[in-house]
């Protein structure tokens, strides 16, 4: 008799169920399915950059969603046609969904998604006021520009330019009295000792790769907390591989970055950490443990001490230093033993880093927009031990074999070279913080281009083309 009841409840909502479903074939009620999907959208435009890394407008829900987007597009109609095409690939964000049900579990910690790479514009909250200019040293070519640069940013764009103190200090600038004026108006700083990370509202750089590189160590190095100021590189040294704008239109070409809506690349780096002391060395733990899993007794939390602490941007390469023995260090990913790589060493090196020493140890190439990790042997023992690519995200731990005859070396974009002893280890990991570089043209053709004129890539004689009295297959027939 309980279940009774039940079952007229059971029947009913059954029933309710078949006549909502008629009257929604029928068209007398709209489809459940349709308003779930037009809930999942979300406006294409992104909005205003912080510190020059790309993000979207936050969710919203019915009228709030469109009034925002009406805002939007009233404010910046310009930007809004550009952008329309920029949309997400794998769905809506943060989380992706895979049919009625399946979606995947929420990260707030997540600062990576797939979008179009047309999308990727820098744009301004605020009007940039403070703009620091990095100038490769011992370089009398790079003198005149220098001052040009300077001149056009104080006098026209009345900015505020930071430079280094031993830049000012060059005894060449020093006797044009014709600079000096504005040499008094330029603010200094200290390598090692002045910290103007949360200052620098943009950075040129007037050099070539090498001098990138080190504005990213010098400038960016300190922010390994919070975001980073855009790049825009000149090319004025050597390759010339990082540096896509020619310094004969540097006015123009500054302006349109002022004015907002530049296309950027944003440039994934590797946060590393040497820690001395981590792992015990004990001979009869060697690195081939059931599953390949590093034992807990293996590590010693306490004992490790974080000697280093930074952020690269090409690559982190072991090597055997000077020792004549083969170098003989394990690789682990996410604490799982991955494989001993014995031979001259290995690179970890980002994206932007495959072109460089990893490409010239049988690499491939991967577009700095790919979010991943290179691993790369260094003239490896076994022929069978091939480059791989592992996702963006996980943490690679480097330490030396217990059987390994000698130590190795590290070092993190050619810098801050050092030993690394047994016991010590060294992990990395994407960093949340990417180099937003600003392109001359788009992502796409500044990368191929500069494969095609710094590498020569697929640089060929070609085939001349057959004529037909030429052709032996048509006069034999």
């Amino acid at each position: 008799m309980e279940d009774e009841p039940l079952s007229r409840k059971a029947e009913e909502g059954s029933s309710s169920k078949q006549s909502q479903r008629q009257q929604e074939r029928q068209g007398k009620l709209p489809r459940r399915r349709k308003e779930v999907k037009r809930s999942l959208r979300r406006p294409d435009c992104p909005e205003h950059l912080s510190g020059g890394s790309a993000h979207w407008l936050p969710e919203h829900s019915g009228s709030e969603a469109s009034a925002s987007v009406e805002d939007t597009a009233e404010s910046c109609p310009k930007r809004w046609d550009r952008c329309r095409r920029g949309h997400f690939l794998h769905g809506p964000y943060p989380a992706t969904h895979f049919g009625p049900k399946a979606c995947v579990l929420p990260n707030p910690t997540s600062v990576m998604h797939i979008q179009d790479p047309a999308s990727q514009r820098l744009t301004w909250s605020k009007p940039p006021l403070n703009v620091l200019v990095i100038r490769k040293i011992r370089d009398e070519t790079l003198l005149e520009p220098f001052k040009e640069l300077c001149r056009f940013l104080v006098e026209e764009k009345h900015l505020m330019v930071y430079v280094e103190k031993k830049v000012v200090d060059d005894g060449s600038l020093m006797r044009d009295d014709s600079f000096s004026a504005i040499c008094n108006q330029l603010c200094t700083f200290r390598e090692g000792f002045d910290d103007i990370s949360d200052r620098i509202d943009l950075i040129i750089c007037l050099g070539g790769d090498g001098t990138l590189l080190y504005s990213h160590l010098l400038a960016i190095g300190c922010s390994l907390c919070g975001s980073v100021p855009p790049v825009m590189a000149f090319h004025l040294g050597s390759l010339g591989f990082l540096t896509p704008f020619k310094f004969e239109s540097f006015r123009t070409e500054v302006d349109k970055v002022f004015e907002g809506n530049a296309a950027i690349i944003l440039r994934s780096r590797l946060k590393v950490k040497v820690v001395k002391g981590m792992v015990q060395r004990n001979e009869q733990l060697l690195s081939t443990q059931e599953n390949g899993i590093l034992p807990h007794n293996h590590i010693n939390n306490e004992a490790g001490k974080i000697t280093l602490q930074l952020q690269v941007l090409n690559e982190v390469v072991v090597d055997r230093g000077p020792s004549s023995y083969l170098s003989n260090v394990d690789l682990y990913l996410d604490g799982r033993l991955i494989t001993s790589v014995q031979g001259d060493g290995v690179i970890v090196s980002t994206p932007t880093g495959s072109t460089a020493y990893a490409a010239a140890a049988g690499a491939s190439m991967i577009h700095p927009n790919v979010p991943a990790i290179m691993v790369t042997p260094i003239c490896p023992h076994s022929l069978s031990f091939r480059p791989i690519v592992v996702p963006a995200g996980v943490e690679l731990m480097i330490t030396l074999s217990p059987d390994a005859r000698n130590t190795a070396w590290v070092s993190f974009d050619g810098r801050k070279r050092q030993e690394i002893q047994h016991g010590d280890s060294i992990k990395i990991t994407t960093s949340c913080f990417p180099v937003p570089s600003i392109c001359c043209h788009d992502l796409v053709y500044d990368w191929f281009d500069s494969l095609a004129q710094c590498l020569h890539w697929n640089v060929r004689k070609k085939q001349t083309r057959l004529t037909d009295a030429s052709d032996s297959s048509e006069t034999e027939n």
